[in-house]
Parts: structure tokens; sequence; C-alpha cells
């Protein structure tokens, strides 16, 4: 059977959801607050934990909104699930909305009912220089995903040791919101290990490629000891549905600029090397 199929079988979704839902209550506590805060019987809940039963979609919609998550992202696979989990991706996101001026900002953003927010779903491989190594580009590990009405992403970026390439030197995680408008798709996002910077981007679909990229421009702060402010061009390159996988996750690397993984097109657009630092 393959993910694909697993996605649509029954049991195979009533195996996810038993345990994606274990592994948001292990991490919230007691079963019996959260059954009372969501007027579910403990007995029932049970149940689904278990996986002997499928909450109505009224139930699921209950649970996904206490966990401040999309009904769909409940039914992923638990392999995807928990590395989702595992970087907090969830927690940053519901702190996020949390805050008021994000609140008021993102009522001010919501994604339009004419956009499909299907098109941008999924999983990405994220290519840029980096801003840490000199002439190396950087391929990173790029997610969207729905929840309610609004587009969210994730990514992780990963540096290899200079000398010891098989040791990692630095992880990078962020997490934040997507704003489709017309062809344009704009990100921001929080890195959340140094806790100390926010990025920006914005990209613009590509027609004229068979395969499906986003070519674009980001700008934050250098993880360097100067941390100066930088821009670079970056590319967005689709994958697949769903989201990341540990192997993807543990795939994020620095590569020369030559590398043949990377598509013919992102190295065209990036070009050589750019002097991206820009001093204030």
């Amino acid at each position: 059977m393959t993910r694909s199929d697993l996605t649509h079988d029954p049991a195979g979704r009533m195996a996810n959801f038993a345990a994606n839902l274990r592994l948001l209550c292990d991490r919230q506590g007691s079963i019996s607050q959260i059954c009372r805060k969501l007027g579910i019987n403990r007995q029932q809940f049970n149940k689904y934990l278990s996986g002997r039963h499928m909450p109505s979609s009224g139930n699921t919609r209950l649970i996904a909104n206490f966990f401040g998550l999309g009904p769909d992202i409940l039914f992923s696979e638990h392999e995807r699930f928990r590395a989702l989990v595992d970087g907090n991706f969830f927690d940053v996101l519901d702190h996020l909305r949390r805050a008021p001026q994000v609140a008021r900002f993102l009522d001010t953003v919501a994604v339009s009912t004419k956009i499909d927010m299907g098109e941008y779903v999924g999983c990405y491989d994220r290519y840029q220089y980096s801003s840490i190594y000199a002439r190396k580009i950087l391929r990173s590990a790029f997610c969207i995903f729905q929840s309610g009405d609004f587009l969210n992403h994730y990514y992780v970026e990963r540096f290899p040791s200079y000398d010891d390439p098989s040791r990692t030197e630095y992880i990078f995680k962020y997490h934040g919101f997507t704003f489709p408008v017309e062809d344009r798709v704009f990100t921001i996002d929080f890195e959340t290990v140094q806790r100390n910077e926010f990025t920006f981007g914005i990209f613009s679909t590509v027609q004229r490629s068979a395969k499906r990229f986003m070519f674009g421009i980001v700008s934050g702060v250098a993880a360097t000891m100067f941390r100066q402010p930088f821009s670079t061009r970056a590319v967005l390159h689709y994958r697949r549905p769903g989201l990341l996988s540990r192997a993807e996750l543990q795939a994020t690397t620095t590569l020369d600029m030559n590398d043949a993984s990377i598509p013919r097109e992102a190295r065209e657009y990036l070009g050589e090397s750019p002097d991206m630092i820009k001093p204030v």
C-alpha cells in the first residue's frame, strides 16, 4: 500500500489520527482536563485514543481547534506529524496567533476565498546562497500547510561543520505565515532556536516550467558574529504533498554551487555567488 493509498484508507486514517492524538495529549497533560475542556465524554475519548472509533466531523473540529490545528493535519502520517510536533511548530504558531498585535495583522490579510490554498500546500526544497558559508548554496526543507483560514509554513536549515562535515554545526528552525496574493506569495516567519530574528520573503510562481518552482527574494539577519542584515534570491522547488519527514529534515545541508542535485532552474536563477551581506 502506497502513502497515497494510506491517506484514503479508513483504517489508516483512524490509526494515524489515534497516534497523532496520543502524541498531542502526551504533551498537553491530563486527559481528564482535555475531555472537560472539549466537552467530550472520557470513555468516548479513550476510543479515539485507542483507534477503535473515529470521531464525528464535529468532534474532529473541536479537537483540532483545541490544539490549534487544521482538521486534516490530524490525519497526517504519524512520522511526519511527529517531526512537526517535535520541532514545536504548533506551539510557536499558537503563541503567535494569540499575540494581540499578530491577531490584528492577520485580520487584515486573511486568505481570500477565491484563492485555491491547495495549490500551495506541500513540501518544498528551498535553495539560497548561505549567509554563513561563502559561495555555498543552502538547501533547506520547507513546508506549507493549511490551518483554518490561513496558510502556515515551517522550514529547517542545517549547516555541517567545516572541520567534520558529518557533524552539524548549526540548526535553525523557522515558523510563520504564508499569504498568497494573486500570482505572488508573501512569507513572514520567526526563528525559534536563537529567538531573535524575523525573516521576510516574496515569491512568484513560474508557469513556464514543467516542474513547480517559485522564484523570489528573502531578507533577514545573518547568523554571524556581526549579525548583518542581508537579502538574497531564493527558490522554492515543490516536491510532494503532505508534511516534512524526518529524512527530509536530515537532508538539509549546504552544497557546492555546481552540485548536480540542485535543479538547473534554481542554479540559473541564483546565478553566481553574490555579496549578499549588506552592512548598515
